[in-house]
């Protein structure tokens, strides 16, 4: 069976760069449905065309790189936004997440690291530049343990929290197949289906609130 073409957006204000990026991807399978050169453009193309990953850079002056990948994931939640970033800031990491960014990476990254990244990311993986996920799971670990009065959560079926767990250890869509003896398609149902359960829009979320809630612990 033939995949399907991974759509993609690429936004960055240096064309240069843009058009170099939107060429890897086009010759590496991809369909580039689109560029945009800042976050208003970026905002409105991805509304209309709803891609399946927005690359996004986070230093586009005035709007932001950040509130772009908020108004792109809270309006088109199916659309998985990878931040490909000359920065390495911690701040800019977290910022980029909390934000709804499913990955990070940065720009030092090969052309075969960004192919990889992006079908990953279209995968529904979080992808991060090495260092980075260690950094964002850290992050979570710290506030899940201040007290924050969280009602009770919604219920989970035992398989959706047997994927769950496994998220939170940082496995992929694929390794989690393999280690339940289920179909690649089967967890992503089961991912899908707790994300609606507990309203969140991507994996990274989904790994924070695994952790707050112990299941990342054996």
């Amino acid at each position: 069976m033939t995949e399907r073409t991974i759509s993609v957006m690429v936004v960055d204000d240096h064309p240069i760069w843009r058009d170099g990026v939107a060429r890897d991807l086009s010759e590496n399978g991809f369909e580039v449905a689109a560029t945009a050169p800042d976050a208003p453009a970026a905002i409105r193309i991805a509304r209309a065309v709803r891609p399946d990953v927005v690359l996004m850079d986070l230093n586009l002056g005035g709007t932001s790189g950040v509130e772009a990948t908020r108004e792109i994931t809270t309006a088109a939640p199916d659309t998985r936004v990878l931040v490909l970033s000359a920065s390495g800031e911690h701040s800019d990491v977290l910022e980029a997440v909390k934000a709804g960014a499913s990955g990070y990476l940065v720009k030092s990254a090969s052309a075969a690291e960004l192919v990889d990244a992006v079908r990953r990311t279209a995968d529904g993986d979080p992808v991060f530049t090495a260092g980075l996920a260690g950094l964002v799971l850290g992050e979570y670990r710290r506030m899940a343990d201040a007290p924050d009065g969280a009602p009770e959560p919604p219920r989970l079926t035992d398989r959706e929290t047997d994927v769950l767990r496994l998220v939170a250890k940082g496995l992929t869509a694929r390794q989690i197949a393999e280690r339940l003896v289920l179909s690649h398609r089967t967890v992503e149902n089961h991912v899908q289906s707790t994300l609606r359960k507990l309203q969140l829009h991507n994996r990274v979320e989904l790994a924070r609130y695994a952790i707050e809630h112990g299941l990342d612990e054996d």
